[in-house]
Formats: structure tokens, C-alpha cells, sequence
């Protein structure tokens, strides 16, 4: 903890095409949604303390969600064609997957953004006097604010699963890859909150139900991967 505790810039060297220099990326106060792809990956690559883990597996949610909509836009298209049986049958629930998916890609970035500053806390608690008589409560109270936040990210890390499975279970079979990657990144993402909370829920020996739910919501992940790969092998 104390490691990454020496500062909160947001500036890091720039390594993605066009910024080989020294200068730094300045971030600054933008949201996640507003970097552009090889300045988020510097800052996550700098020895800084955000974007780190949380807000990795919220991008990896909300790339699953892009996906998912992808997929379910395309299917829905089939409607009608006669080039997919039960394409017109599905063809509902694809606009509500794709609608849902843009819902959780929003949600989603935004927990990137409250993981950073609930991170930030934590760091800031850690940082107080070791004599300071309100430290320990401090760094508990922050401590749980950080925990529930990668609850929120397996919350639609799972959900994003499932609408993935269902993709791929009836969708367009042409994007059958990129349902079943949505499906796998989305579990994988899930998994990785999971352990951020379950890491705060012991650092701060908190009470263990937002861990009990982050574990309930990795269950229902993996079981839409593995509905996934069980699909995969019959074929």
C-alpha cells in the first residue's frame, strides 16, 4: 500500500505511437471514456497509483458490453432475411441485448472512474499520521467505500456474461467469436473484481456481505461461460 502511496499525479510518460518522448500524458480530470486508447494504457503501464486493477476490469466490461451490442445488432438484422431460423423470433431480443449492453458500457466506465477516486482514499488514509487517533477508522471507512465499488463492476461484469451466452447461443453465427469473447472477457473481468473486494474486505476486516455478493455475481459468470464452452464442444 505504501508503495503506491507517494502521489496522485496522473501524468505519465507517453509510449503509444506519436509520443515516444519523455513529455508526460496529461490526464488530467477527463473520465475514462474520454482517453484515447494508448495514453490509458500508459497510465495503467506508469508507476502511479490509478488507473490500476479496478479500472482495468471495468474497461474489460465495458469492451465485453461493445461486443455484445455488436453482436446483437447484427443478429437483429437477420430479421426477416430468412437467413437464420428464428432470426424474426429473436429479433426483439436482440434490440433489448444491444440496449442493455450500451446501458452497462456506461455504467461501467463510470465505476472505472469511482474505483480511481475510491482508490485515491484509500491511499490518502494510509497516508495520515500514524498517530492520528482517527487513522484506523479512517482507513476502514475508505477501505470499504473501495470495496464497493468492484462490486458494482462484477455486478455488470456477470450481467454482460450472460447477455454474451445469449448471443451466442442465438444469434448471428457469423459473430459467434465475438459473443463467446465478450462472454469470456466479461467472466475474467468479474473474477478479477471479485478479488479487489474480497483484498479490501480483509484489509479492513469488513463485513463480508458486499463479498458474498461480488462472489454471487462471479457464480453467475461463470456459469455463462461455461453454458458457452459446453455449446462450443458439442459442435
Amino acid at each position: 500500500m505504501d508503495e503506491r502511496s507517494g502521489g496522485s499525479s496522473r501524468s505519465t510518460p507517453g509510449l503509444f505511437p506519436g509520443s515516444e518522448s519523455s513529455s508526460p500524458v496529461d490526464l488530467g480530470d477527463r473520465p475514462f471514456r474520454d482517453y484515447r486508447l494508448g495514453e490509458y494504457l500508459d497510465a495503467v503501464a506508469a508507476r502511479q497509483p490509478a488507473p490500476s486493477g479496478g479500472g482495468v476490469a471495468a474497461v474489460s466490461v465495458a469492451s465485453a458490453a461493445a461486443l455484445v451490442a455488436m453482436v446483437a445488432r447484427y443478429s437483429a438484422a437477420l430479421a426477416g432475411s430468412g437467413a437464420l431460423p428464428g432470426a424474426a423470433e429473436f429479433a426483439a431480443e436482440a434490440d433489448a441485448l444491444a440496449a442493455e449492453a450500451d446501458a452497462l458500457r456506461i455504467q461501467v466506465l463510470a465505476d472505472a472512474d469511482a474505483d480511481a477516486a475510491a482508490y485515491a482514499e484509500v491511499l490518502a488514509a494510509y497516508r495520515a499520521p500514524r498517530d492520528d487517533p482517527a487513522r484506523a477508522d479512517r482507513i476502514r471507512a475508505a477501505l470499504a467505500g473501495a470495496a464497493e465499488v468492484p462490486v458494482r463492476i462484477a455486478a455488470a461484469g456477470a450481467r454482460v456474461a450472460v447477455a454474451g451466452a445469449r448471443a451466442a447461443a442465438r444469434g448471428n453465427p457469423n459473430l459467434a467469436g465475438d459473443a463467446m469473447t465478450a462472454v469470456l472477457l466479461a467472466e475474467a473481468a468479474t473474477r478479477a473484481a471479485t478479488e479487489l473486494v474480497r483484498i479490501n474486505t480483509r484489509l479492513g476486516e469488513l463485513d463480508p456481505a458486499p463479498l458474498a455478493a461480488a462472489l454471487a455475481h462471479r457464480a453467475t459468470a461463470v456459469a455463462a461461460c461455461r453454458a458457452v464452452s459446453l455449446d462450443d464442444e458439442s459442435n
